[in-house]
């Protein structure tokens, strides 16, 4: 699926289009005059078409004319799972990050593909995070209780339509 996108003229006088790449864009925008003959220069670009995690990699990026040929190169660069990562980061956490320059393995997030955190403390206790708990005991554990000591640290997202669980490093 490609990814579409709108430049909208800041100039009420001159109508928008819709993009597919930043050379469709380039072409588009040099040819783009307003009502008066005079060239449009100045646009706010917005999703409209793509994957889920594109258009919420978009929200974090906070999309713009700047920006938007960076955004269509790390659509398909990065894995899902960076996508995800860099969201959790930029927009839950609130990290700076320069998408230019900067590496999304920097980014000290952890992140659990868990549902609810009654479900991660099910799966700390089975990892052994509480040390090892004998079978006489399973049945007295109170993953609830440990779930709420957990959104201490621990906070519930969910990014295109995946509930995942995080903790900011």
């Amino acid at each position: 699926m490609s990814t579409i996108l709108y430049a909208q003229p800041y100039d009420i006088s001159a109508e928008g289009f819709y993009f597919r790449s930043g050379d469709e864009y380039d072409r588009q925008a040099a040819e783009l005059k307003n009502e008066y003959g005079q060239p449009v220069e100045e646009f706010e670009i917005e999703f409209i078409d793509g994957e889920l995690i594109d258009c919420e990699l978009a929200k974090a990026i906070g999309i713009n004319q700047v920006n938007f040929k960076r955004f269509y190169e790390l659509v398909d660069e990065w894995e899902d799972h960076e996508k995800t990562r860099f969201i959790i980061a930029v927009g839950e956490c609130g990290y700076s990050f320069d998408i230019e320059n900067d590496n999304i393995d920097q980014l000290d997030v952890d992140i659990y593909e868990e549902d609810n955190l009654k479900d991660l403390a099910y799966r700390f206790v089975e990892d052994g995070l509480f040390g090892e708990v004998p079978k006489a005991f399973e049945y007295y554990i109170d993953y609830d209780a440990i779930g709420r000591d957990l959104s201490a640290d621990y906070s519930e997202t969910t990014i295109a339509g995946q509930r995942l669980i995080y903790r900011c490093g």
